[in-house]
């Protein structure tokens, strides 16, 4: 069973930019669409983005524009790059399968926007 093992979070200012990692104990390449997703505190976990192995993405309205899913096969790495960011994108952002799957989920990476 592939385990997914988030990285990248941290403290930034807003407006500033963050790269999330999900690097995947195995391979991905036969995972056909893989997404991130994030829970704010007191809030349930949302939907961020998603992408499918043919590179067809789609994103939450709130980051659209702002937040570019990718993901690297070679690598089995899944990737988020998130700019402009603003107060309300912080989170732990997690990395899943898409739709989620229970057995995915980790432990998230944190990431902190102040303003």
């Amino acid at each position: 069973q592939v385990q997914l093992v988030e990285s990248g979070g941290g403290l930034v200012q807003a407006g500033g930019s963050l790269r999330l990692s999900c690097a995947a104990s195995g391979s991905i390449s036969s995972i056909s669409a893989m997404g991130w997703y994030r829970q704010a505190p007191g809030k349930q976990r949302e939907f961020v983005a998603y992408i499918y192995s043919g590179g067809m993405t789609k994103y939450a309205d709130s980051v659209k524009g702002r937040f570019t899913i990718s993901r690297d096969n070679a690598k089995n790495t899944l990737y988020l790059q998130m700019n402009s960011l603003k107060p309300e994108d912080a989170a732990v952002y997690y990395c899943n399968l898409y739709p989620a799957s229970m057995r995915y989920w980790g432990k998230g990476t944190l990431v902190t926007v102040s303003s």
